[in-house]
């Protein structure tokens, strides 16, 4: 009887423990599923009667607030600044972990710069973007993204590459494979998980990301985290909280999804080079 009682406790805490960690996420959900009048008379997370109404009024408002519009700038913006940080990232991480290039000032100084605030570079990056046409474009946006996320993968793919054997490398070299060749068809199949948990781990921070889009962005290029705040002056008439929940709900569905598919490989990534044999 002891070890079934033991396993409904763990069950137990650890339900509880993801109820407390995402009650924000799940008491927007409830509310999104909750027509106007239901919102305003049961505040539990129960709902009496499940509705669709406030998704189908997020879609309605497009003259107003075109949610899909949003949402393909931080995803057209986000795969592109992603897929640029992973290009720039990797060879940098292969120099630094194979041939000790800036590898010790280098790295630590992108560790620096990913944690200094990111609004001390606002006011440069403007006035450059001002000065060359990149403000409210798609590309300029993705290349802020680019540049936010270089750290991240710069540091997760140095760690990778440096538990890599090396003696593949040394008998591809061998066989006559140069250095070019070798990262191509060598180094990055071994470094698929870890090469697609940073893109995943790129992507989520592009799409999360606020300051840049609300400062470099105007109307064209507005990704959906900026473009959601917009709806509590689109909405008209006081806040309608039901469809304010849906709208929050549609702009992290795609992080959500990806993060969860994906979680084994991020835990991976992150913990890769902490146990040496």
């Amino acid at each position: 009887m002891r070890k079934p009682l033991v396993n409904a406790l763990r069950w137990l805490v650890f339900i509880a423990a993801v109820v407390i960690l995402n009650f924000p996420v799940i008491a927007t959900l409830v509310t999104s599923l909750k027509s106007e009048a239901e919102i305003m008379t049961n505040a539990s997370l129960i709902i009496e009667a499940p509705t669709l109404d406030n998704y189908a009024a997020v879609f309605a408002m497009a003259d107003r607030f075109d949610i899909l519009h949003f949402l393909t700038n931080s995803l057209v913006a986000s795969l592109i600044g992603s897929a640029l940080a992973i290009a720039l990232a990797f060879p940098a991480a292969y120099a630094m972990a194979r041939f000790g290039v800036g590898r010790s000032w280098l790295l630590p100084l992108a560790v620096n710069l990913r944690a200094v605030p990111l609004i001390i570079f606002a006011i440069p990056i403007y006035l450059m973007y001002q000065q060359v046409g990149l403000l409210d474009t798609r590309f300029g946006l993705a290349l802020i993204l680019c540049l936010v996320n270089v750290p991240l993968v710069l540091v997760l793919f140095a760690s990778s590459i440096a538990d890599l054997p090396l003696e593949i490398e040394e008998a591809g070299r061998v066989d006559g494979a140069g250095t070019l060749r070798l990262l191509v068809y060598v180094v990055a199949p071994m470094s698929l998980n870890v090469v697609a948990a940073s893109s995943v781990l790129a992507f989520i921070y592009s799409w999360n990301e606020f300051l840049f889009g609300l400062m470099l962005t105007t109307n064209s290029a507005t990704p959906v985290s900026v473009g959601a705040s917009f709806f509590f002056a689109a909405s008209g008439g006081g806040v309608r909280w039901g469809v304010a929940a849906a709208v929050m709900i549609l702009a992290t569905l795609p992080p959500l999804i990806l993060g969860l598919l994906m979680y084994r490989q991020i835990g991976r990534s992150m913990t890769a080079g902490a146990v040496k044999g």
